[in-house]
């Protein structure tokens, strides 16, 4: 008889940023896509029973406000720039991925960080921070390669093996790692990261809103220059083109959700703040690759 591997990977391909979402599980995500192109993704996934691994790929541009699962400690090394960023489920934060994006993360859950002692308090001042060590780009391409060979081999490692291994060579990686700041820029950049916060709550808490400049700087609560500086540093982009990016999701998923017996695209654009259909097409058909008409015929099909 053929043994069965115990350390089953589940493997995802999504088609849409709401797929992307439901195939990590546990986490407060709010997506949107923010650059052309048919959305590809994929998700790789290991439960090992209080330790998760999950590998993620996306194709576009994709604005990710989340936060960890509770309770937990997350390591996420960044594949683009190889850099390790520790979260928690107060780490809740808004940034703009790459295209063609990757990155592996080794999540810790509540349980395991409370039976294995680790003082998720000293660790404050670092979250959300780029930690840059030699270790990083080596450890990610062994985590990579170790969900690809638990797909193809009969004689997997124990799952106790397999999480003390993943701990002690996080925590070694994260003493090693060195933030790639002076103090004046890690004072900057946390200035910056509350800007962002505050609006990525606000866009979680209510992500169906409309708001203008003025109104977007009062919700984050400083000046029109404080908030182009803290959104070129956070996300590349005008905080006027984030909105209006954020506009065209809206609309997207309204689309998606409803018939052509139910609504028409005229009515979705003005809902959403687009008084000109010509120019909301152009730019719809410009970010999702298919005019809002085809989006609404396809949602009944």
């Amino acid at each position: 008889m053929t043994a069965c591997n115990p350390l089953q990977v589940q493997a995802f391909n999504t088609a849409d940023v709401a797929e992307q979402i439901r195939a990590t599980p546990g986490w407060v995500q709010h997506y949107q896509q923010m650059s052309p192109g048919h959305f590809a993704g994929r998700v790789r996934y290991l439960d090992l029973q209080g330790v998760e691994i999950y590998e993620e790929h996306m194709n576009t541009r994709v604005e990710q406000n989340f936060s960890a699962p509770e309770g937990s400690l997350a390591f996420c090394f960044d594949r683009s720039d190889n850099a390790l960023y520790v979260l928690n489920e107060e780490s809740r934060n808004i940034w703009i991925t790459p295209e063609n994006y990757q990155e592996i993360a080794v999540v810790f859950g509540p349980a395991f960080v409370q039976r294995h002692g680790l003082n998720v308090a000293r660790l404050e001042g670092l979250f959300m921070a780029p930690l840059n060590s030699g270790q990083n780009a080596l450890f990610s391409r062994w985590l990579s390669g170790t969900l690809t060979r638990l797909t193809q081999t009969l004689d997997p490692p124990s799952k106790e093996v397999l999480t003390q291994q993943l701990l002690e060579d996080c925590l070694y990686i994260l003493d090693n790692a060195c933030v790639c700041l002076d103090r004046g820029g890690l004072r900057r950049r946390a200035e910056e990261r509350a800007v962002m916060k505050r609006i990525g709550e606000w866009a979680a808490d209510i992500p169906e809103e409309t708001l203008n400049l003025l109104e977007l700087s009062q919700v984050a609560g400083v000046s029109l220059r404080q908030l182009q500086q803290a959104f070129k540093a956070y996300t590349g982009m005008t905080p006027t083109h984030w909105l209006r990016l954020r506009r065209l999701n809206s609309a997207h998923r309204e689309l998606l959700k409803r018939s052509p017996t139910e609504t028409t695209v005229a009515e979705v654009a003005m809902q959403w703040s687009f008084w000109h259909l010509g120019r909301f097409s152009s730019s719809y058909r410009a970010l999702f690759q298919e005019l809002p008409s085809e989006t609404l015929k396809r949602s009944c099909r």
